[in-house]
C-alpha cells in the first residue's frame, strides 16, 4: 500500500469517526438525557403519526416531588399530610371528537379606513400599526403538539418565550418545568413562541427552534412576529389552542421564561383548600391607571383607552388559574377588541366573565422586594416560601433552584408582605 492509499484510508476512517460522534451526541441529547417525559411524548407522536390510539399503552416513570414544606400553614389548620404513592400513568380516555387548529392562512389586510380619522392621525407609529391590523385575530400554527393535552392532566405549565431564548427554556426544562407525575397527577410543559422579529436572522432562528422542538417536542409556534404588542396575540392564541385541544386539564400555570417557580408550593396551595372553577390567583394589581407618559414602555394614548382605571389584573410574570376558567376566557377574549398590553387585556376578559382575580403574596412578579439591589432578592429561604419570583437570568435560576432543593435549613417561616 503506497502513501496515497494510506492517506485515503485515513481520511475515510476520520470522517466515519466524526459522523459517529455527531450521531451519538444527537441520540444522547434526544433521548437519554431527556428521560421518561421526553420518551413518552416521542412515543405519543409516533403513535399519532401511525394512526394508533392516542396515548395507547403508554406508561410514564417519573420522580416524585419531595413532601411539601408547611407552605400554607399560617392562619389555618394545616392540611393533613398525604402519603406519596407510586406514580402511575392516568387512564387516557378515547375522545373521537375532531380537534384541529382551523386557521390556515395569514392573509389579513390593513384596515386603511382608519387612516382618514383624526384620532388615528394623532397616534404614534407603533400604535398606528397595531390599530391597522387589530382585526387580525388568529394565525396559522407552524409548530403544534396536540398530544400534549391527551388525557387527564393535573397541571399544565405554559411559558411565554421568544425564538432566541434557548438558554432560558433549557434551564426551565431542567428545573421547575420538568415534566413528571406526582401521585398519579401529570404535569406537562409547553412554550409559546411567535416568529423571530429579526428579519435578517429569521430563517436561522427558525431552524434552531425547529431543531429544539424536534428534540423536546414542547413548543407551540404561530405565524406572527414576536413583539411587545403581539404578546396579546400570544395570549389569545393559547386560549384558542387550549379550548381546542385540552378538555382534561385541571389547572394552568402561565408565566414568563425568566421566573422562578415552586411546583411543590403550587401543589400545596391547590391541596390546602377547595377552589371553585373561577380560580385565578397571582400578583394582582387593583385600581391601576393607564400610563400617559409617552416615554414609558406601557404608555397608552387616550384615544385607545379613555377610562380612568384598568380592571384588576395579574402581573404576567406568573399566575395560576382553573382549567374551566381558561376555556371560558377564550370566549370572553373573542368578545373584546385586542389591547396592546397582554396583562391588562386578560384582566378585561376576567371583567367580562365577572371574575375578580385573587392577590396572593407568594406571587412576586416584580421581585421579592422593591429594592432591586437588595440581597434579600437572592435569599434562598425567601424563594423556598414563594410560588413565583420574577425575574432571574438563567444562571441565577439554576443556582437558586439548586439551593432551594438542597438540604437548606431555614430558621423560621419567611413571609414577605
Amino acid at each position: 500500500m503506497n502513501n496515497r492509499d494510506r492517506w485515503r484510508v485515513y481520511k475515510r476512517a476520520s470522517v466515519m469517526f466524526f459522523l459517529a460522534g455527531v450521531a451519538l451526541t444527537v441520540v444522547q441529547r434526544g433521548s437519554i438525557s431527556m428521560g421518561a417525559p421526553f420518551e413518552l411524548e416521542r412515543q405519543a407522536r409516533m403513535h399519532a403519526s401511525q394512526g394508533a390510539e392516542p396515548g395507547a399503552a403508554l406508561e410514564e416513570d417519573a420522580d416524585s416531588y419531595l413532601g411539601m414544606k408547611g407552605f400554607w400553614k399560617a392562619g389555618r389548620h394545616p392540611p393533613q399530610p398525604k402519603a406519596r404513592t407510586a406514580t402511575k400513568q392516568p387512564e387516557i380516555s378515547d375522545d373521537s371528537s375532531p380537534r384541529t387548529w382551523d386557521v390556515t392562512s395569514s392573509n389579513c389586510s390593513a384596515n386603511h379606513n382608519l387612516s382618514s380619522q383624526e384620532w388615528f392621525k394623532g397616534l404614534e407609529d407603533n400604535f398606528k400599526q397595531f390599530m391597522l391590523y387589530r382585526h387580525c385575530r388568529y394565525f396559522p400554527m407552524t409548530l403544534n403538539h396536540p398530544e400534549k393535552c391527551t388525557g387527564e392532566i393535573y397541571l399544565l405549565m405554559v411559558i411565554k418565550s421568544v425564538a432566541t431564548q434557548h438558554d432560558r427554556r433549557e434551564v426551565i426544562r431542567k428545573t421547575w418545568g420538568k415534566e413528571q407525575v406526582v401521585d398519579g397527577k401529570r404535569i406537562k410543559t409547553l412554550f409559546l413562541l411567535g416568529k423571530s422579529s429579526n428579519e435578517a436572522e429569521r430563517a436561522n432562528h427558525q431552524k434552531l427552534v425547529e431543531y429544539e422542538d424536534y428534540i423536546y417536542g414542547d413548543i407551540l409556534q404561530w405565524d406572527f412576529l414576536d413583539s411587545f404588542f403581539n404578546l396579546t396575540l400570544k395570549e389569545t392564541h393559547f386560549l384558542k389552542w387550549f379550548h381546542t385541544y385540552c378538555p382534561g386539564v385541571h389547572y394552568v400555570f402561565k408565566g414568563d421564561d425568566d421566573v422562578f417557580v415552586s411546583v411543590d408550593n403550587i401543589f400545596e396551595f391547590l391541596d390546602s383548600s377547595k377552589h371553585n372553577k373561577n380560580l385565578f390567583v397571582g400578583d394582582v394589581i387593583f385600581k391601576a391607571r393607564p400610563i400617559r407618559r409617552k416615554e414609558n414602555k406601557y404608555y397608552i394614548p387616550q384615544a385607545m383607552y379613555n377610562k380612568t382605571l384598568y380592571p384588576p389584573y395579574a402581573g404576567g410574570g406568573g399566575f395560576l388559574m382553573d382549567g374551566t376558567l381558561a376555556r371560558r376566557l377564550y370566549w370572553a377574549a373573542d368578545t373584546l377588541e385586542l389591547y396592546p398590553i397582554d396583562d391588562v387585556f386578560l384582566g378585561m376578559c376576567l371583567e367580562v366573565l365577572q371574575v375578580t382575580p385573587v392577590k396572593h403574596n407568594a406571587f412576586k412578579t416584580f421581585g421579592l422586594v422593591k429594592n432591586k439591589t437588595s440581597k434579600l432578592n437572592r435569599e434562598p429561604c425567601f424563594f423556598k416560601s414563594m410560588i413565583v419570583v420574577h425575574k432571574l437570568l438563567p444562571s441565577d435560576l439554576m443556582h437558586m433552584w439548586n439551593l432551594v432543593n438542597s438540604d437548606l435549613v431555614c430558621s423560621q417561616k419567611v413571609e414577605i408582605l
